[in-house]
């Protein structure tokens, strides 16, 4: 009696692995991978000298602080959310020097002498909720954006998107984003 051996069936999967491989290099090259941007932010510039607020006038200076409770305060009053970018916008606006042929402001004394000299400090607290941090950020940036936009007008008639790049740099230029980050020190 003869006895069959059977033959286990094999597959070739020499050319699995080349496949797979082709695959995961098809799936590489035509996906897109999404990328946050985050808040477009330039640092400043380190300070040499000590005290970098030394030469910064009192009056060009506008002091917000978003507290634990999620309060909003500029110079030591609260105020909403939904005000900040009015009180920004005529803060900077203010025209103090009275020499801002662009400036529509009402010569306030306590505010900024002209939009070039005028400083945002933005201090919050540990237990500041993000979310909320970042909605002040975004109210102080509209009220940047709208005197922008405004200057835009008035001297190129065009919007901002339509601005050469040199007529980009000389509306930032009339209306500086000066916004100074403070940084957070934790209390136990």
């Amino acid at each position: 009696m003869k006895s069959f051996r059977r033959h286990s069936a094999t597959v070739n999967a020499g050319s699995m692995a080349d496949i797979a491989f082709l695959l995961l290099i098809f799936f590489l090259v035509t996906t897109t991978i999404s990328a946050d941007k985050g808040i477009l932010r330039q640092l400043p510039r380190v300070c040499d000298s000590g005290d970098c607020t030394d030469n910064i006038a009192e009056r060009n200076l506008m002091r917000v602080y978003v507290n634990a409770q999620q309060q909003i305060m500029i110079d030591d009053e609260i105020v909403e959310l939904s005000e900040i970018k009015t009180i920004v916008t005529s803060f900077i606006d203010n025209n103090g020097y009275s020499n801002c042929n662009y400036c529509k402001g009402e010569q306030l004394k306590a505010s900024s002498d002209h939009p070039k000299e005028a400083v945002i400090s933005l201090r919050h607290d540990a237990l500041t909720k993000y979310e909320h941090f970042i909605a002040v950020q975004d109210e102080i940036t509209k009220a940047y954006y709208q005197l922008r936009l405004r200057y835009a007008k008035e001297v190129f008639n065009k919007t901002p998107e339509q601005l050469t790049k040199k007529e980009l740099k000389q509306v930032q230029g009339a209306f500086p984003f000066k916004v100074s980050e403070i940084m957070v020190k934790h209390t136990n």
